[in-house]
């Protein structure tokens, strides 16, 4: 099989039984071993025994020492040999010469295997040889009379057979309890191979590792800051992004292991731990760095196990938001123009076709003198390119939702030094116009009027509609993100205009009655590009 290609249930039951028959064999080999000397070491106790008890016995001592005393030995060795369960129990004088034996026709021989030259110098031993009745174990013990001369010896033997017997038994015994113990190891290698795969949704590990590394790529590449904790606080990943922008807040350390509130006083992701509840867009300022924050819990199996707090730096979106909203107001800017000049072609087109060509150039000469008299109007007015283009752009949208937009200006407005702040005030230009023209929708006179001055580096612009007023109440409110009386995903409008004033250093007035209209008054720093021509 090639590499990598078991599956983890077969890896785990293969090492798992390879570890338990290893250590099983292991066992049985120390096991056997030690049973064996065991069992000889029982066995030769059990034959030194019964050669001391014989050595010691006065019947055998006195039937050494009287010769004529040897009638009762052969009778006494053979009940010691019955009551002990050995093979042989001998009795010898100092010559060798057999007193007594299992078989009576051996009595007055001389004892057979060599190894009893010791014992009749008075040694006491244990020797394995080959006699008349086969190989045994035979105990040797010397026998001494009352003054302490030797007189004899007595050799108690254990046929090795049985001793061997006795080692196999033991040998079954473990044998068997090994192949019990490697069945066992075996079926609890597979139940532990399938609650593994099972926890592990089963994915084999080379699928886990791709995740794992598919997961790390992800995490790593996304602009946003990641950073998640366990259930304990203890922050367990912060990828690039996040480390980057910790890195711009002064926080340069690694801060994977740590507790989160020790790393980052301001992360209130221990709180949402607690309370289970996701915090969405949130401001939090890290040092001198804003950052746009959504946290949410992480539940597995209903129970919470961590939390994730994803971030980006609030300049680049606010960055991002400032683009999206100049190019919606642009787009709508185009095609209210483009709308505009469609309906004009239709009213040509249907008095060109009714050959009403008097009144059709009359008609023609009124849209050109409209037209020329606002282009004319705003290019004199207001210098900068892109606001200019704007503000027609907001003419012709007006015109075409049926309400009456004059803008006036008693002096020129010259061009921005910083071209970028063109855009902050369309966009809170914009914003404003579109309020007014949501005021008066529903009102029986349609006008918005917006002035603009400027005047010592000051702009001044004044926004005034005929709609139906705020009261106190919504005047206070009117800023607050989300806040709006159109319906749900509303209310970002005056709240970028808010934005942007703080960004320039801008004030805004405002006042409303109730039934009579409301008026924007918004005063900005404008710093020219040079003097007015």
């Amino acid at each position: 099989m090639k590499k990598g290609k078991w599956s983890l249930q077969a890896t785990i039951t293969i090492f798992v039984c390879a570890v338990v028959v290893l250590s099983l064999l292991i066992t049985d080999l120390l096991i056997s071993q030690t049973v064996a000397e065991s069992i000889e070491d029982s066995q030769a106790e059990k034959a030194g025994n019964a050669s001391r008890m014989m050595a010691r016995s006065p019947l055998v001592i006195e039937a050494l020492s009287n010769p004529e005393d040897e009638r009762e030995l052969q009778r006494f060795a053979s009940n010691i040999q019955s009551v002990t369960n050995v093979q042989f129990v001998v009795v010898m004088d100092m010559k060798g010469i057999r007193k007594s034996h299992p078989d009576p026709n051996k009595i007055g021989k001389r004892f057979v295997g060599g190894d009893e030259e010791a014992v009749l110098k008075g040694k006491e031993h244990v020797s394995i040889s080959k006699g008349t009745l086969g190989h045994s174990l035979r105990s040797f013990t010397p026998v001494f009379d009352a003054n302490g001369r030797q007189v004899g010896a007595v050799a108690v033997g254990i046929s090795l057979d049985k001793v061997n017997e006795a080692v196999e038994r033991s040998h079954e015994n473990i044998y068997a309890g090994t192949i019990f113990g490697i069945l066992t190891g075996i079926m609890g290698a597979v139940i532990l191979a399938r609650y593994i795969k099972r926890i592990l949704f089963g994915l084999e590990p080379i699928a886990i590792a791709r995740l794992l590394e598919e997961r790390s790529a992800m995490l790593q590449s996304v602009r946003e800051g990641i950073i998640a904790v366990d259930q304990d606080s203890r922050i367990t990943l912060v990828n690039k992004a996040a480390l980057l922008l910790l890195q711009k807040a002064g926080l340069d350390e690694n801060p994977v292991g740590k507790k989160i509130d020790a790393t980052i006083v301001t992360s209130r992701l221990s709180r949402v731990l607690q309370t289970g509840q996701a915090e969405l867009d949130e401001e939090q300022s890290l040092k001198d760095v804003v950052l746009l924050v959504n946290r949410v819990p992480v539940f597995v199996d209903n129970k919470i196990v961590g939390a994730v707090a994803t971030f980006r730096d609030k300049t680049e979106i606010r960055q991002l938001a400032e683009q999206l909203t100049g190019v919606r107001l642009y787009a709508e800017a185009l095609r209210a123009q483009s709308h505009e000049f469609m309906n004009k072609l239709h009213v040509i087109l249907g008095m060109v076709h009714m050959r009403y060509y008097d009144k059709l150039a009359t008609y023609i000469s009124e849209i050109v003198d409209n037209r020329k008299n606002e282009i004319g109007f705003i290019a004199r007015k207001i210098k900068d390119p892109v606001l200019a283009g704007f503000l027609i752009g907001k003419l012709s949208y007006a015109r075409e939702t049926g309400a009456e937009l004059v803008i006036a200006s008693e002096f020129p407005l010259p061009e921005l030094e910083e071209a970028g702040i063109t855009h902050e005030l369309i966009t809170i230009i914009g914003n404003l116009i579109d309020n007014a023209l949501e005021a008066v929708e529903n009102s029986s006179s349609k006008r918005i009027e917006v002035q603009l001055d400027y005047l010592d580096e000051i702009l001044t612009f004044e926004v005034k509609d005929t709609g139906m007023g705020m009261s106190e109440q919504m005047q206070n409110n009117i800023f607050q993100k989300g806040f709006s009386t159109k319906g749900e995903d509303r209310g970002l409008g005056l709240h970028l205009v808010k934005e942007r004033l703080e960004k320039l250093a801008g004030e805004l007035e405002i006042s409303s009655i109730e039934g009579q209209g409301t008026t924007f008054v918004v005063y900005i720093p404008y710093k020219s590009k040079g003097d007015v021509k």
